[in-house]
């Protein structure tokens, strides 16, 4: 009976040890995040090492809502705010970039210019401009730290006609975003939209590193902060394995310093829309495009896609595909199609709005959905020989071909003319064979007589 109670009480003891590990686990997934105890704007991720040491370093700037639309939520939660528009009361942070060591921002109120590290990451809170539009116009802010005024001097004379500009006030991240996005954003389920992000490597002077993940994964954000000036959020995510990673995003673009059209191309991942997708977005866009699930088409031109591994393949032209998947991505007019060929699956992204590129050869290369891709197997396209395919593949027309096949093979044609002894003719100036084609058909059976 002793050695019973014994080792009840064992085993008691074991699962309390136990409990209390698992408590203690959770508490540290909780706070997975390093974050600076004094300056809750400072997160990193949760691979670096806290120290309360601050660099004099220069900083290198990196390169469930009722709504369904991950659009319509940024704008409902992320208002930009030209100058003109600015309320007494906003609050901003100092994030010094390089130039920003020689040209200095703020002055205090005898005058003198004062070093921008000196101010970095101290929070100025707006408090008006002031000026008589002639010279030395100014934009007032207090420190919110020991409430020490400072000021910038526009470098234009007059406030109207610089606050709506972009140009802001330089080494100021805008911190209305970032408490919106703590307040919004974190805890929610987000989809990555890029390959590449970065991980913290130091506290002290912006050091990160880039890393590859794959493509269209579920993450967490699980933190947000400041970022920089130009990109004042920063949104730290987690996968399902726990590891962290971030991006600088600007979401209402207030005062980041960057015109609209510079948020193309390599700084569309500097958006929110360009590097995250919300899941409701997801499931709208998916819905929208589910109707060409399981369609068969055959491709109108030759056409690179990607397999399995990320290789390049092309496929010829009027090569039969059905498609098994369709997912748009958020934010843009791309949907990222799946086809299937012999068991293989196959990604191209494509385009549902008309944007066409046309090169130095003339010839038209885009990611045109309907300039790729016609409905249907080219083997059950009425009135098209089978032994005709092979031709119709290498552009080439032959006697006998009907007007179904000879658009196939040529496309469209550029003009039809009308000839003598009941002929007409399609005149195709280079188009797919990439020659300049007379094609002559006869009028009552309207096959091909003659090519020229």
């Amino acid at each position: 009976m002793q050695r019973k109670i014994l080792l009840y009480r064992i085993e008691s003891m074991i699962k309390k040890i136990l409990l209390l590990a698992v408590a203690t686990l959770s508490s540290f997934a909780a706070e997975a995040q390093t974050r600076d105890p004094n300056n809750k704007y400072l997160v990193w991720t949760n691979n670096v090492i806290f120290t309360e040491e601050k660099s004099d370093s220069t900083v290198t700037e990196e390169e469930s809502d009722e709504d369904d639309s991950a659009k319509s939520f940024i704008e409902k939660h992320f208002r930009f705010q030209s100058m003109c528009d600015w309320k007494e009361g906003m609050r901003f942070m100092v994030i010094p970039d390089k130039k920003d060591m020689v040209i200095r921002t703020f002055a205090d109120s005898t005058g003198r210019l004062v070093s921008s590290m000196s101010l970095r990451h101290k929070i100025m809170v707006y408090k008006g401009h002031s000026g008589e539009g002639l010279l030395h116009e100014r934009v007032n802010f207090v420190c919110e730290d020991d409430g020490t005024p400072y000021y910038y001097e526009l470098p234009t004379a007059n406030f109207e006609d610089y606050c709506y500009t972009k140009f802001g006030v330089p080494t100021l991240a805008y911190l209305g975003d970032v408490d919106i996005a703590i307040e919004q954003l974190v805890g929610k389920r987000v989809l990555t939209k890029n390959k590449i992000y970065n991980v913290d490597v130091s506290t002290t002077s912006y050091g990160y590193e880039k890393i590859t993940i794959p493509e269209e994964i579920e993450v967490t954000v699980v933190a947000a902060g400041v970022g920089t000036r130009n990109y004042p959020v920063k949104l730290i995510v987690q996968d399902d394995n726990g590891r962290e990673f971030f991006q600088n995003v600007a979401i209402s673009r207030t005062n980041s310093g960057m015109r609209d059209e510079e948020f193309g191309e390599e700084n569309l991942k500097h958006t929110f829309e360009g590097s995250f997708m919300m899941l409701a977005d997801k499931m709208a866009d998916d819905k929208q495009y589910k109707k060409y699930i399981g369609s068969h088409v055959f491709t109108l031109r030759d056409v690179e896609m990607e397999d399995g591994k990320g290789e390049k393949i092309k496929f010829p032209r009027l090569t039969n595909l059905a498609i098994v998947g369709a997912t748009g991505i958020g934010g843009t007019t791309y949907v990222k199609m799946t086809f299937e060929k012999d068991g293989q699956k196959f990604k191209k992204r494509v385009n549902f709005q008309r944007e066409s590129l046309v090169t130095e050869n003339d010839k038209m290369e885009d990611d045109y959905y309907f300039h790729l891709f016609a409905s249907s197997n080219t083997g059950m396209i009425k009135g098209v020989n089978k032994n005709h395919l092979a031709d119709i593949r290498k552009s080439k027309v032959r006697a006998g071909f009907n007007e179904t096949e000879v658009k196939l093979a040529l496309g469209e044609p550029d003009a039809v003319r009308a000839t003598s002894k009941g002929q007409y003719s399609w005149v195709y100036n280079s188009g797919l064979s990439g020659t300049t084609r007379i094609v002559i058909f006869n009028g009552k059976t309207k096959t091909v007589r003659e090519i020229k």
